[in-house]
């Protein structure tokens, strides 16, 4: 006779290994979902500025607004197994050094599978900044819409629905005062 921990210990171990397998299979089953959302994004202003920094009140330092239209609808990437989804607008453009540069200027987390169609006109979130202060010798950025599609049970799912067809040079800070 088995005593009533041994008992316990096997029920305990039966019911967690097909735990871990149903999660398994759900992690599995979330690569059978693949889905390919399509965006539209047109850059409509890219203004330079100089500006202080509050770090180094002497410095003079370079911040970019971009202003940009987009929409995108999302919607066939939520299934059962999406938990949300971070959508995000990222500027990338290489250094003179020969450094490629990745700056986030706008993103949203979207909960619902009603509020995965996003329509914004002309609104930017983060300011633009380089490292070294100044993008006079950054000639031009690209920029894409992309997203990171979070599940409950499986591994993060990146993607791209949108990049503009040509980069967009820096004008310089000077032209963009008005």
């Amino acid at each position: 006779m088995h005593s009533i921990y041994a008992r316990v210990n096997g029920i305990s171990a039966l019911w967690s290994t097909c735990v871990m397998v149903l999660l398994g299979a759900v992690a599995l089953s979330s690569f059978l979902f693949n889905a390919d959302p399509k965006g539209n994004l047109d850059i409509v202003s890219l203004k330079v500025f100089h500006s202080k920094t509050r770090r180094y009140p002497f410095r003079n330092e370079e911040i970019g607004f971009v202003k940009f239209n987009l929409s995108a609808d999302f919607t066939p990437l939520f299934n059962w197994n999406t938990k949300q989804l971070f959508v995000y607008l990222e500027a990338e453009y290489t250094s003179p050094q020969g450094v490629n540069n990745t700056v986030v200027i706008w993103d949203r987390i979207v909960r619902r599978k009603e509020d995965a169609t996003i329509d914004i006109v002309q609104k930017d979130k983060y300011k633009l900044r380089d490292l070294s202060g100044s993008f006079s010798n950054v000639h031009a950025a690209q920029y894409s819409l992309k997203y990171n599609v979070m599940p409950y049970v499986g591994v993060l799912t990146y993607g791209e629905a949108a990049r503009t067809v040509e980069a967009i040079d820096f004008p310089d800070a000077r032209d963009s005062v008005s």
